[in-house]
């Protein structure tokens, strides 16, 4: 089977994958130059209930990563300074940036504060290379945000963009052509891979499965009766195949609240109180958005770190406060809550209308093998 036929390609996409560099703490860094060169971590301070948000790649060779305990980062790096979350600030660079992005297409998809996709197939500058598109709008960043560094991936569809802004950070820019896929994708640890975490790493581990090239060699069926719907996604993406458009207008797929608690609570009542507050703040929310949804979440993290959550998902589309804190006192009553410690518990609504209307799109990405035939471009990669 041919490469076309293979994906229903019918046209490749020139899409920009822009990921800033460590950006709450680059922007604290920036603010202070004093914090140069130094192991800044951004998040919770050790001694709470608070995590990393983000750290400098200093703290980073100490193993401080992202979602990590703040205490446990004090652990691994004693001389750090511990900074709070200013998100106004970092708002306000991603409005900057933001700006920049709209001077080169209109076709921004932001994932956060710091990353976001471009489609610039057809861009307002008129540059024919996605790759100088992506070096002029980092060259941009660096200027007019004080010196903030950007990561830039190029590629032909999102996923393997956003593998080549992962492959060479911070400050990099790599392209990765239509002929190197197949041959970058085989090599890739499993890992690696949107959409593979650590648990089906893991799995994947034990069935001998280590990179690209040993998932390359599974069988469609295989995968599927192994991982179910999830088998036929990364029978796909190792195939560099994407179904995914860049979309302006980004689709929300739940809307939720959650508290981190100084202690552990144990008090049923109290912990259900807190839910009725987040289903009326919910409630709120999902009114001002004119949004409803079928599947109501609960999210538990217990005292020793384990998380898990519950979900009931009715025939009709809630945006009620009363009827959201209805199925989450079900979903409370039925969890380990009360005999267990809480540290956080969290509520969200989804499965909203459009989610349900949508089907998914089977896309073709193996035509015209000179789109990004950049001669700087190729040297990048």
């Amino acid at each position: 089977m041919d490469r076309e036929a293979e994906s229903g390609a019918s046209e490749l996409r020139k899409i920009v994958h822009i990921d800033m560099d460590a950006f709450f703490a680059s922007v604290e860094i920036r603010d202070d130059p004093k914090l140069r060169g130094k192991p800044v971590i951004v998040g919770g301070m050790p001694g709470t209930r608070g995590v990393v948000c983000t750290c400098s790649y200093e703290a980073r060779k100490y193993g401080v990563h992202s979602a990590m305990s703040a205490t446990r980062a004090r652990e691994l790096c004693p001389h750090g300074i511990f900074l709070k979350p200013r998100f106004e600030a970092y708002s306000a660079v991603s409005k900057q940036i933001r700006r920049i992005f709209a001077d080169y297409t209109d076709l921004v998809e932001p994932v956060s504060l710091d990353e976001a996709y471009l489609d610039v197939t057809e861009n307002k500058r008129g540059i024919p290379y996605a790759y100088r598109t992506a070096r002029e709008i980092r060259s941009r960043i660096f200027r007019e945000t004080g010196g903030l560094t950007a990561s830039a991936g190029v590629s032909f569809n999102m996923f393997l963009a956003k593998i080549a802004s992962d492959l060479r950070k911070p400050d990099a820019l790599t392209v990765i052509l239509p002929e190197y896929a197949d041959r970058l994708l085989a090599s890739l640890p499993v890992g690696k891979f949107y959409g593979i975490g650590r648990v089906t790493e893991k799995r994947l581990n034990e069935l001998g499965i280590r990179t690209g090239g040993d998932l390359k060699a599974l069988s469609l069926d295989f995968l599927q009766h192994e991982f179910g719907k999830a088998g036929a996604f990364y029978y796909g993406i190792v195939r560099g195949i994407d179904p995914r458009r860049v979309t302006p207008v980004w689709e929300r797929k739940s809307l939720g609240a959650e508290e981190t608690f100084e202690s552990d609570v144990s008090d049923l009542v109290f912990l259900y109180e807190v839910l009725r507050k987040q289903a009326e703040d919910i409630s709120l929310e999902l009114r001002k958005r004119r949004l409803a949804g079928r599947t109501v979440t609960l999210k538990i993290r217990y005292f020793d770190f384990r998380t898990v959550t519950r979900s009931r998902t009715g025939t009709e589309y809630l945006d009620d406060a009363e009827q959201i804190a209805d199925n989450l006192r079900v979903l409370l009553l039925a969890s380990e809550a009360g005999k267990i410690p809480v540290r956080l518990i969290g509520a969200s609504v989804s499965r909203f209308p459009e989610q349900d209307r949508k089907k998914a799109e089977y896309f073709g990405s193996w035509i015209q093998p000179d789109l990004f035939s950049d001669p700087e471009g190729e040297k990048q990669f």
